[in-house]
């Protein structure tokens, strides 16, 4: 089947539509919300959803900032995920490279969220666009999916069956590079330790008290030791959220700790979570304090799709590379020169931008923008994250790709992330990731043996399995 006119018509439709989202893109990136407070975000998104002849369901998960925008009608049901959540502590001013925050200590979008959910946005408009101008049948969903830092909004609506129904689900992430990339994310849980003990004098009173920071201290001393007899590619890690307070003088008696573990399952993660559990109640039982264990949230190890990221990378080498100009390159420059080379280096390895379609060379760091396309192996690789993502992988097939919206070297969670967050070549970066998108989501609709191919690995992969949420059903999302 011929499908580059197809192509052609949605990547014109794309660059018709970009200056409208770009400029919502930066009105999400100026609101630089927390998760699950995304109003104004929210409120922006699904009002561009109506402009274009979308259903809005909204309170998804009886959460007030997810929500689905859907448009067209009957099988498949192909589906975009966007975010728009920003960080914590990340304030920084636009279009500059040097760290200046807007307002010290203030939020701001060091993971590119507002590009991400305007980039699936645009994908999904774009392709419900196209079917209605084609006279051809489809539903196209766009999951606005709040609380992915720190929040797992999507593990929640997928607890909710916002996906139950969905044939295929799409999306993308900003990144130094421009391609797919398979990835075995890590299954991970969240939980709170809270330990309660009894203050007293430290000095003349210290036999009547019973530290809370002493079982603290003590459980994390245990799981150190874990960590030599534990699978090596799982995690445990942890801040201590509370210290019992600043006096040393006083017999602490109440303390806090948040534990992130992470497997390459959720069963492991289960199983390990439940030896730190044992850990912290051998903690309190050695200092003859309590402890309440607090889940806090979860989710579930990525299922790649071959079938699906194959598709999306033939796609993007149809579409050729993003086409940044002399300023943007320039502007990239600047940043990297902000960056070390270990980094630069460390961008180019952890990505395994090997070599290049369009270029036909070996990818250095070089250049400080990506100009080409990473090839794909067609096989996965582990990475150590985690993301939300996945738990809607295991109800329907899902992938995404990476689109060049940073310098090479950049890290997420970074000033230079939110830096360039209003670039144009950040906006000429989602854009690109709507076109991959939309013509991948079109593929699906005019090609049903690549469905039925994405649906055969899926159901492989999951051996048949239901999903499983991690989180209990009494756990909500904190809002």
């Amino acid at each position: 089947m011929n499908t580059k006119p197809s192509v052609a018509a949605i990547a014109a439709a794309v660059d018709r539509l970009q200056p409208e989202f770009a400029a919502m893109s930066n009105a999400i990136w100026d609101y630089a919300e927390l998760s699950f407070a995304e109003h104004q975000s929210v409120k922006t998104q699904i009002s561009m959803l109506e402009k274009y002849g979308f259903g809005i369901q909204r309170n998804i998960a009886d959460i007030e900032t997810a929500f689905i925008g859907e448009a067209g009608s009957g099988k498949p049901v192909i589906a975009f995920l966007g975010e728009f959540d920003a960080l914590a502590g990340l304030s920084q001013r636009a279009g500059i490279a040097r760290e200046e925050p807007v307002t010290p200590g203030a939020t701001g979008h060091g993971c590119g969220h507002n590009l991400l959910g305007t980039g699936s946005m645009l994908a999904a408009v774009a392709l419900a666009g196209h079917l209605k101008a084609n006279n051809l049948p489809g539903t196209v969903r766009y999951y606005g999916c709040p609380g992915e830092e720190g929040g797992s909004g999507k593990t929640f609506m997928t607890r909710a069956g916002a996906f139950n129904d969905v044939d295929a689900a799409l999306t993308w992430h900003p990144a130094p590079f421009n391609g797919v990339r398979s990835t075995n994310n890590l299954a991970v849980l969240e939980i709170y330790y809270r330990f309660k003990g009894i203050a007293a004098h430290a000095s003349n009173g210290a036999h009547l008290g019973r530290s809370a920071l002493d079982a603290l201290e003590l459980m994390n001393v245990g799981v150190n030791f874990l960590r030599e007899h534990m699978p090596q590619d799982c995690r445990v890690h942890y801040a201590i959220t509370d210290a019992g307070g600043k006096a040393a003088n006083v017999v602490q008696s109440r303390t806090e700790a948040l534990y992130l573990v992470r497997a390459p399952e959720m069963p492991t993660a289960l199983e390990l979570a439940s030896r730190v559990d044992r850990i912290a109640k051998g903690a309190a039982m050695m200092t003859d304090t309590e402890v309440e264990i607090v889940f806090d949230r979860a989710a579930t190890n990525l299922l790649p799709n071959i079938a699906l990221e194959s598709a999306i990378h033939a796609n993007m080498v149809q579409l050729g590379p993003v086409p940044f100009d002399e300023a943007d390159i320039a502007f990239a420059k600047q940043i990297q020169d902000t960056l070390t080379q270990e980094a630069i280096k460390s961008s180019v390895k952890l990505y395994q931008i090997k070599s290049d379609v369009f270029l036909n060379s070996k990818v250095d760091g070089s250049t400080p923008l990506h100009l080409g396309l990473r090839d794909f192996e067609g096989e996965s690789h582990f990475r150590a994250g985690s993301t939300d993502v996945g738990d809607v992988s295991w109800v329907t097939p899902t992938a995404q790709c990476w689109a060049p919206a940073w310098a090479i070297g950049t890290a997420p969670h970074t000033w230079q992330v939110v830096a360039q967050g209003k670039s144009p070549a950040a906006h000429k970066a989602f854009a690109h990731a709507a076109k991959s998108l939309a013509t991948t989501g079109l593929g699906l609709i005019l090609n049903p043996d690549l469905l039925a191919s994405a649906k055969a690995e899926w159901l492989e992969k999951t051996e048949g399995r239901p999903y499983q949420c991690p989180i209990p059903a009494h756990v909500g999302p904190k809002l």
